[in-house]
């Protein structure tokens, strides 16, 4: 057989169109090393109405509900959870659950609170820089993600579709990679300066601040490594796409929209390696949304209290969310992998911090897991007086991508179902 470059593009008409990987760039070794495993995390943090959303009946034979009726010809690559949460998620503000989606820390927001390692970053840091980016962090609305590092600080999520394919797909010019080049230089002499300055305080320091000291020397060794390992990947080429660089929507109210340019976004993230772990962080607070018959903001909408007129708003933003997630499945189904589809190395994480948006309440939590190679199509339910610990599942999605691990966060075990 004869081989192509793993680097191959097709060209016609001035278009560049970047190939995936084939078992003819790799010869006797097309199916020796096992395709990576990605992870993708979405939060719809207004919740999902529950009549609509939650089966009735659990096993494989439940009745698809209002919702799920509309991604149904994907029930085969799902799974749908229900009784799961994090415990003690109420915090200073009633919507402080949404930054303790991915990392179960309790009492969020609450005096002396401080958040822990977020599950996307626990894979990040597995992964590091064997991709250009060991992770991306999105948002629709503001900077505020969930994901967390292992000191607990945010990390912060891009919300611009332009300036992510800019930044994944655009080779700057050579002044512009130059000046790139010259920042990173810059903050390594900075971190080189922090060292001396901390050393000299390391004399006179108590034990106490000696061991801030050293947590703090930890994690200069650990930006300088960053550093190093961004500074690498300065000098590769970026992935050629045929695609149209998208436009920002600057319209507040068009949340539909700035999801729909993200999810655009995903499947050739996934399939040029650019990295394989994902969180996009779908929120929007006290704007009126671009929907028919909707008047409302979806947050206000949220806040119900029963009235039928509000609930049957939120259904029809909730509606167009759910069928925009359909979209984004039948795209990764449908891009190849040497071992299956982009889906099925994918494990997708779809749900909300809150199981009752009008209540503000962080219990019962709708939760959904596609591809990952994962035994699909059910509804799972954990029967008791008390919800079922939802890191029980994050442990088994560890597991799936290679990790060797028996706890993660508030976890007792591992969730398995058939």
């Amino acid at each position: 057989m004869k081989t192509i470059s793993r680097r191959t593009m097709l060209h016609a008409s001035g278009v560049a169109l970047a190939l995936p990987m084939l078992e003819v760039m790799t010869p006797g070794l097309a199916h020796a090393a096992a395709t990576p495993r990605r992870m993708l995390n979405i939060c719809c943090t207004l919740g999902l109405y529950t009549p609509s959303w939650k089966p009735a009946t659990a096993g494989k034979d439940y009745a698809a509900t209002e919702y799920l009726a509309l991604i149904d010809e994907h029930r085969n690559n799902y799974t749908v959870f229900s009784g799961y949460s994090h415990e003690e998620q109420s915090g200073r503000q009633p919507h402080n659950s949404e930054i303790t989606w991915l990392t179960s820390a309790r009492h969020p927001g609450m005096d002396g609170f401080q958040n822990s390692i977020s599950l996307d970053q626990t894979v990040a840091n597995h992964y590091g820089y064997a991709t250009r980016f060991p992770s991306l962090v999105l948002g629709t609305a503001t900077p505020q993600s969930q994901s967390y590092t292992t000191s607990g600080v945010m990390v912060p999520a891009e919300t611009s579709p332009s300036a992510l394919f800019s930044k994944l797909f655009m080779q700057g010019t050579p002044e512009e990679v130059e000046r790139e080049e010259q920042r990173l230089n810059d903050g390594a002499s900075i971190l080189d300066n922090l060292k001396t300055q901390t050393a000299a305080l390391q004399k006179s320091a108590s034990s106490g601040d000696r061991a801030k000291l050293e947590a703090y020397y930890e994690a200069v060794r650990t930006a300088e490594k960053e550093l190093v390992e961004v500074k690498a990947w300065m000098g590769r080429p970026k992935p050629v796409v045929d695609m149209t660089p998208p436009i920002d929507n600057p319209d507040r109210g068009d949340l539909l929209d700035r999801i729909r340019l993200m999810y655009s976004l995903i499947p050739l993230i996934l399939q040029t390696d650019s990295t394989r772990v994902i969180s996009l962080m779908v929120q929007d607070h006290s704007t009126a949304i671009r929907a028919p018959g909707v008047t409302g903001d979806q947050h206000g909408l949220s806040h119900h209290g029963q009235d039928e007129a509000k609930i049957a708003q939120l259904r029809t933003i909730e509606r167009e969310i759910v069928k925009l997630l359909g979209g984004l499945l039948t795209a990764l189904q449908s891009m190849q992998d040497p071992d299956g589809s982009v889906l099925d190395q994918t494990t997708v994480l779809f749900g909300s911090n809150l199981g009752n948006a009008n209540s503000h309440a962080a219990k019962d939590l709708p939760i959904l897991v596609a591809g990952g190679g994962f035994g699909h199509g059910s509804h799972v339910v954990h029967d008791g007086e008390y919800n079922g610990p939802l890191c029980n599942l994050y442990v088994t999605l560890l597991r799936s991508m290679g990790f060797e691990v028996d706890q993660f966060g508030q976890s007792t075990g591992a969730l398995t179902w058939s």
